[in-house]
């Protein structure tokens, strides 16, 4: 399979990620042929929102019928779906995952198929906000040979993405992702709870905030690291630090935990961005290791 050949797809999990890959390929003239689902309802309701599409009462159908079958299951099914279906030498076969590698695919690559992952670095909770958030996100590629890794680079810029070879170690690229995604969502959890303390609920704390997460989300866009940091770190106001842990220890012993963490992560960036002197940053350090821990209070 070279990069211009157009493979024909298929897809075994018509979740939230197959379904809006499959339609994001269809939109862009990519042939999807066969959809596969353990749930009937869910796989006819898949095929039906993909032009072309039809749902088959097998996976080793959408094998049969595909060049390029997509494996959209959850990670832990990936090996057992892969070892359980027949493969062509000519087929080729990915999975969507972002923490495991291509080895789960190996069954596939023993029959001679070509194996690689397609990880969108995107946050995709629904059909249709994922197919709204995948243009210009990057996405992951790996694979067993220079031909898939360019059909599959191909297929990524036709759906708006920005593609990159991953080599190295992948659970580290995926705890970079959940720090990025997944524990912003914990981190303003915590922000926002603090809004009970002021006579406001949480929903109202969430509102507010997320303006703030917009603009730093922009500053980063538009000036990066280290010059998007603000903050009393990065000007080094040791007294508002001070005043924000008596607060937070007072309000939310674990919370002022996860505020001292995080405040001796900034200073690096903060001396990096050369507003926080070196001795404003030992004074930082000083006052952070000086506070008792949460399960210190107990």
């Amino acid at each position: 399979m070279s990069p211009a050949e157009q493979p024909t797809l298929g897809f075994i999990g018509p979740g939230t990620v197959g379904t809006a890959l499959a339609r994001s390929f269809a939109n862009a003239d990519y042939a999807v042929t066969a959809i596969y689902g353990r749930d009937p309802e869910r796989r006819t309701r898949a095929a039906e929102s993909v032009p072309g599409a039809v749902a088959v009462d097998s996976a080793q159908a959408v094998v049969d019928a595909a060049d390029l079958v997509f494996v959209t299951v959850p990670d832990d099914a990936i090996r057992p779906v892969t070892e359980s279906l027949t493969w062509r030498r000519e087929a080729a076969v990915v999975h969507c995952s972002g923490a495991a590698s291509v080895d789960l695919l190996d069954a596939a690559a023993d029959a001679g198929a070509s194996v690689g992952a397609f990880h969108p670095l995107q946050t995709l909770a629904g059909i249709d906000q994922a197919m709204r958030n995948l243009p210009g996100s990057a996405v992951a590629i790996e694979a067993s040979n220079p031909a898939l890794e360019g059909t599959l680079g191909e297929m990524a810029r036709a759906i708006g993405g920005r593609p990159f070879v991953l080599r190295g170690d992948k659970a580290l690229y995926h705890a970079s992702a959940v720090l990025a995604c997944n524990d912003l969502v914990t981190l303003l959890d915590a922000a926002a709870d603090l809004w009970s303390e002021l006579g406001l609920s949480k929903e109202e704390g969430l509102r507010a905030l997320l303006p703030l997460v917009r603009g730093t989300i922009e500053n980063l866009d538009a000036i990066g690291l280290p010059d998007a940091l603000t903050g009393p770190v990065a000007r080094g106001d040791v007294g508002t630090v001070d005043r924000n842990l008596v607060a937070l220890d007072a309000a939310s012993p674990e919370t002022a935990d996860l505020y001292r963490a995080l405040a001796r992560r900034t200073i690096p960036i903060a001396r990096a961005k050369g507003t926080l002197s070196e001795a404003a940053a030992d004074t930082l350090c000083e006052r952070l290791d000086s506070g008792p821990r949460a399960s210190e209070r107990q």
